[in-house]
């Protein structure tokens, strides 16, 4: 009869346990005292977050720059947004970037990825915090804990956030239902062939922090597999025990439809086969279908016999090469979004 107890590697238990914390670990006036003559900056890749963007960026202005100076720069990348999230931002007291901007004379890309890349090149502190820009009552100490394991601890060089993501249905809260993508689709394909990555909670998290000499060393994929291909590749560059996660308690923002996750998980499915092509574990010489067909109740062009209209969409990804390689093609100069 086959055993089915199972435990977690020696190796990942050793980790989590060495290398977990909580944000209530990381006090900001700590922190400060602590960062020495380090620069910090913070960066929010924002398209068409204007209902969101300037409370996140009036909190940290507030909280970790006027109050404490943990903060040293706070940087919104506009990636070509439709709203009115540059004008908010800037209100809010955020320098604002274009992402073409940082970007110009560089193939064009499109993604989270392309923006989260741009605003490393327009970063100057040695310490760079990634934040999402559509979190609802944002709390100063989604920045400060992400800080803490980088300025009291130099063998860190990279620090990912986790959270409790409830999920607002119409009759109910599912408290932890937030994170259907990771449990479907990031966690098992990450288990499977990354299992040193496995102890992550949150491997999809858009809150994280790394050094910046580390952070200019790997690409950016252009898509919703950015966070994936990050870890992936820093695990290859600095090894495991230079990555470390914080708790950061509950993250409320807005949630996307099925569909969206269903584009969003092929496009870490891509992300996972690139990375194991360059391990030599898939064929080098094939390139996975980059169309994914859906499909959608209704529309005028239903087809008579599924009773379903057929939705095609370009879930291919691109990346943008390691910052250290294209430093002296990136503007030195940041010019403000119109």
């Amino acid at each position: 009869m086959r055993d089915t107890t199972s435990s977690v590697s020696p190796v990942v238990e050793a980790w989590a346990t060495y290398r977990t914390t909580s944000a209530a670990d990381w006090p900001a006036r700590r922190l400060v005292r602590a960062k020495g003559e380090s620069r910090v900056s913070v960066v929010l890749p924002a398209r068409n977050e204007e209902a969101t963007v300037g409370a996140i960026v009036a909190t940290i202005r507030e909280h970790l720059m006027d109050r404490v100076a943990l903060v040293d720069e706070l940087i919104v990348v506009d990636s070509r947004s439709t709203d009115r999230t540059a004008q908010v931002a800037r209100a809010a007291g955020a320098e604002v970037v274009g992402q073409d901007e940082m970007t110009r004379g560089l193939p064009r890309l499109t993604g989270k990825g392309d923006a989260l890349w741009a605003g490393l090149a327009a970063a100057e502190g040695d310490v760079v915090a990634f934040i999402d820009a559509d979190l609802r009552e944002f709390r100063p100490h989604f920045v400060s804990g992400l800080l803490g394991p980088l300025l009291t601890d130099p063998s860190v060089e990279f620090v990912k956030g986790f959270y409790h993501r409830p999920l607002v249905g119409t009759a109910s809260v599912e408290q932890d239902g937030g994170g259907r993508v990771t449990e479907l689709m990031a966690r098992p394909l990450l288990n499977l062939f990354w299992p040193e990555l496995a102890g992550f909670v949150q491997p999809l998290a858009g809150e994280y922090a790394g050094r910046r000499e580390v952070l200019a060393q790997v690409p950016f994929v252009s898509g919703y597999g950015v966070e994936t291909a990050m870890l992936i590749d820093l695990l290859d560059m600095v090894g495991l025990d230079a990555l470390a996660q914080v708790d950061l308690g509950e993250r409320k923002h807005r949630h996307q439809d099925t569909a969206a996750l269903g584009r969003m998980s092929a496009q870490i499915m891509l992300t996972a086969w690139s990375r194991l092509q360059r391990r030599g574990w898939a064929s080098p010489g094939m390139s996975p279908e980059a169309l994914l067909t859906q499909f959608r109740r209704g529309g005028s062009d239903t087809l008579p016999n599924l009773g379903r209209e057929i939705v095609v969409s370009d879930v291919s990804i691109e990346e943008r090469p390691p910052l250290a390689e294209l430093r002296h093609r990136v503007p030195r100069r940041r010019v403000a979004a119109a």
